[in-house]
């Protein structure tokens, strides 16, 4: 059992739903547009852009500040992929695109199954935590608030409220001297291998990956987290006893 754990929030606690379902959902209400490509096969492209995006780690980390506008740059990025098929797929339908899943995949956001009964039972047995997530401001803020999250908090860092994000080191540091504790008292609970288990070992904290999609390690990773977990469910003290 730790002292404390660092927990990230977004697709760790709560979820948002399958990107490349999301995306299937969005393009199926413009199906017409993306015509001849049936929808299941434009979001696998549209997903492959995503990914291609998002991994560019500077990239990411300026436009998660503005996850709206990312988003839509984003969609740029799988439209890309699919425009020697489509070639109608242009900058002024990326945007409307663009916002449209954005929404649509914001309205999804619910608690993962057994998320809120694993965090009231670490709180129950007196092991401290923090949640400890990327973003701006306002919108990290407002999920904070509409899911009530932080009375079962002692601590919450939001990069865009504290001024450095994961993965860079103070993220963590700075979440530990709030709870008081040491890199080999604490566990880091996420979904990223860069920031939730990668730059946390190198600190000497107990590193947990969220592999809430079941896809397992990419091929050829250099990452190995200590722990890897499909569901946040399976970290529940109450059910390991």
């Amino acid at each position: 059992m730790p002292k404390a754990i660092l927990f990230d929030l977004d697709e760790t606690i709560i979820s948002f739903g399958s990107r490349r379902l999301v995306l299937q959902t969005v393009i199926e209400e413009f199906a017409a547009r993306f015509a001849p490509v049936a929808p299941e096969d434009a979001a696998l492209a549209m997903e492959a852009g995503f990914r291609r995006f998002w991994s560019d780690e500077a990239r990411a980390a300026i436009w998660r500040q503005d996850l709206g506008a990312g988003r839509i740059l984003a969609v740029e990025g799988g439209f890309a992929e699919l425009r020697d098929r489509v070639p109608g797929l242009g900058a002024d339908f990326a945007r409307t695109f663009g916002q449209r899943f954005h929404a649509y995949r914001e309205e999804q956001a619910a608690f993962f199954p057994g998320a809120l009964e694993t965090i009231r039972a670490f709180r129950a047995l007196g092991v401290k935590l923090a949640l400890v997530t990327n973003g701006a401001a306002e919108p990290q803020r407002a999920k904070v608030e509409r899911f009530n999250l932080a009375p079962l908090f002692d601590h919450v860092q939001i990069e865009g409220e504290a001024g450095f994000g994961k993965p860079q080191e103070q993220a963590y540091l700075h979440a530990m001297q709030a709870l008081g504790v040491e890199p080999h008292e604490t566990w880091m609970v996420g979904d990223n291998l860069e920031w939730e288990v990668a730059a946390p070992q190198r600190l000497g904290i107990y590193a947990i990956w969220h592999d809430h999609m079941g896809e397992g390690l990419p091929p050829g990773s250099a990452v190995t987290p200590d722990r890897i977990v499909r569901s946040i469910a399976e970290l529940n003290p109450n059910l390991a006893k």
